[in-house]
């Protein structure tokens, strides 16, 4: 296990690991560098000078000299992404069924505990479980412009462009090539170990097989002339000696962080880390953090704001524990606040709540009425406005339990209630997260990056309010004539395109805007594998014979318009 040119924490907390660990492995081997902390022709902590990749490739060549020396049947190698570099190898003996090295990076996440065994059956030279990321990015390309390897002729160049994993301060051109097959493999529409001309970050080589025993991370081969790129010279080495390389994505495996540009800093990097883990919680549990490593608890705040609820059904322990466990990756300390079961309501109940439909109501797209789960959604946002006016809170965030935050979620919002402060623009409701009806332009708020004036808009999963907008909310008395909340609010703010509806409240004068870009999103939409609705699928408010679905309603289906979801590429996103 190497480590060196850190700028953090990383030798201290290897040192911990191995002290609690070390006892597992056959032997280990620990090499450890101080000074420097960085490299003379780095731009910073996140460039990949010249001088840091034969760093990287000399660690796992060692690595793998070992390996081969010691008749290993099991290795485990490691870049260490953060603060610098270095090579972590375990080595397994017989009798333990291991029979090959594994090469993982640390911006890896390994979530599927029979990745090892998966690999190992494939039968393959090299092999990688396809790792899922924040965007369109993973472990593998699909295509390199050709370079000939030794015997096939002249060697043409690989043609330049950032490469995938650290960008380089200055590439015109690219390594990757773009091919048909990527997209349908990173997206499971097809499912398999595919032959791929390279993968990295984590995989697995079989050293039994006669061809990997040519293979080399350092020097790279006398034929290789291109660019100094550890993941680039392995790959060619793998066609100079005829191994072939595959992944396979039959199974979820793990993530993978997207990595920063070389002008960017370790807090940037920490911040797509967070992203990534709480990416991870929306279909999976809670990452756990290894027993072996002391952690300071993170100091939890509320963002400048007087309170963040959370509103949540208590039959939904998951989703209240995915929440809590985002929120506190992201550092907040938010109040729950238990929602209102609309399905335990009876029409008794209904009724001493004070709760009547608003004359003429139906749904715009199923033509339904109200449901008793839109009811208990109603109720459950009337408590927290009732709660910001009794407590006198001047300024507080609404969450429901099914949001999906996009990155650097609480560094943006505090930057555009600041900009609002700075604009001295008056406010009495943020859409944070929203799901807009027309496609019609929205006017941009002047001296505030990022907000407009909010248009009719569905969904109520994330929002501020100030004490007075929950004041103007509460005195329209909208329980005896009630409608969905997300009905409500345009109407509120005088947007709603249904003038009968509208003629029942006044005044209505609720100043909204929406971050633009939204800040977040819904975990899951209508026809999604996971998606559960607690509104959409119920009953309808006064018969409880009556069930009502989803079919023909919009409100939950994904915008077509692309602007609600969470994945927006940039063109070298797959990379």
């Amino acid at each position: 296990c190497a480590t060196d040119h850190n700028s953090d924490n990383t030798t201290a907390m290897l040192q911990e690991w191995l002290g609690a660990v070390g006892k597992d492995y056959h032997s280990v081997a620990w090499k450890v560098q101080e000074e420097p902390s960085s490299y003379p022709d780095e731009l910073g902590p996140k460039h990949w000078s010249d001088k840091r990749y034969e760093n990287l490739m000399r660690l796992k060549q060692e690595a793998l000299t070992y390996a081969r020396e010691q008749q290993a049947d099991y290795i485990l190698v490691r870049d260490m992404g953060t603060g610098g570099e270095g090579a972590e190898a375990g080595v397994l003996a017989p009798p333990a069924p291991v029979l090959s090295p594994q090469f993982v990076d640390t911006d890896s996440i390994l979530t599927n505990n029979q990745t090892l065994k998966f690999l190992m059956a494939q039968n393959k030279s090299v092999v990688a479980p396809m790792l899922d990321s924040q965007t369109f990015y993973s472990n593998f390309w699909c295509g390199i412009t050709p370079q000939v390897c030794p015997g096939e002729g002249d060697p043409s160049p690989w043609q330049k462009s950032p490469p995938p994993r650290r960008l380089h301060a200055s590439v015109p051109q690219g390594y990757y090539r773009r091919t048909a097959d990527y997209f349908p493999t990173k997206n499971r529409q097809r499912t398999g170990c595919f032959s791929v001309p390279m993968v990295y970050a984590t995989f697995l080589i079989d050293l039994r097989k006669e061809e990997t025993s040519r293979l080399a991370f350092y020097p790279p081969h006398p034929n290789y002339t291109w660019a100094f790129d550890d993941i680039i010279v392995f790959a060619y080495s793998c066609q100079a000696a005829g191994a072939e390389v595959h992944v396979c994505n039959q199974q979820r495996f793990g993530y993978i962080n997207v990595p920063v540009q070389a002008h960017q800093t370790l807090e940037d990097e920490h911040t797509n880390f967070v992203h990534l883990t709480l990416e991870a919680m929306v279909d999976g549990p809670p990452m756990q953090r290894s027993r072996h490593i002391s952690f300071l608890p993170k100091p939890l705040t509320k963002m400048g704001f007087d309170e963040i609820f959370l509103i949540n059904l208590v039959r939904r322990p998951d989703r209240r524990r995915r929440m809590l466990a985002s929120l506190q990756e992201l550092e907040i300390a938010p109040r729950v606040m238990d929602a209102v079961d609309g399905s335990t309501l009876n029409s008794s109940d209904i009724k001493v709540l004070g709760v009547d439909l608003l004359p003429g109501y139906y749904d715009p797209f199923s033509g339904r009425t109200l449901t008793k789960g839109e009811v208990g959604c109603f109720l459950s946002h009337y408590n927290v406005w009732k709660e910001i006016v009794s407590q006198g809170l001047e300024q507080s965030v609404v969450f429901e339990d099914d949001v999906r935050f996009e990155a650097a979620f609480p560094a943006r919002l505090r930057r555009l209630m600041e900009e609002l402060e700075g604009a001295q623009q008056d406010w009495d409701l943020i859409y944070l997260g929203r799901k807009q009806v027309n496609a019609e332009d929205e006017a941009p708020v002047e001296g505030v990056r990022n907000l407009v004036v909010a248009g009719y808009s569905y969904w109520t999963l994330a929002y501020a309010i100030s004490h007075r907008g929950a004041q103007k909310l509460l005195a329209a008395e909208p329980l005896s004539k009630m409608l969905p909340v997300d009905e409500f609010l345009p109407i509120m703010y005088d947007r709603h395109p249904n003038e009968d509806y509208k003629r029942h409240f006044a005044p209505r004068d609720l100043l909204v805007f929406s971050a633009h870009p939204l800040l977040v999103y819904p975990t899951h939409y209508a026809g999604d594998s996971n998606w559960l609705s607690d509104t959409e699928t119920s009953t309808i408010w006064d018969d409880d014979a009556k069930k009502t679905d989803w079919t023909g309603s919009q409100k939950t289906l994904r915008d077509s318009r692309g602007s609600a979801g969470h994945l927006r590429s940039t063109a070298h996103d797959e990379l």
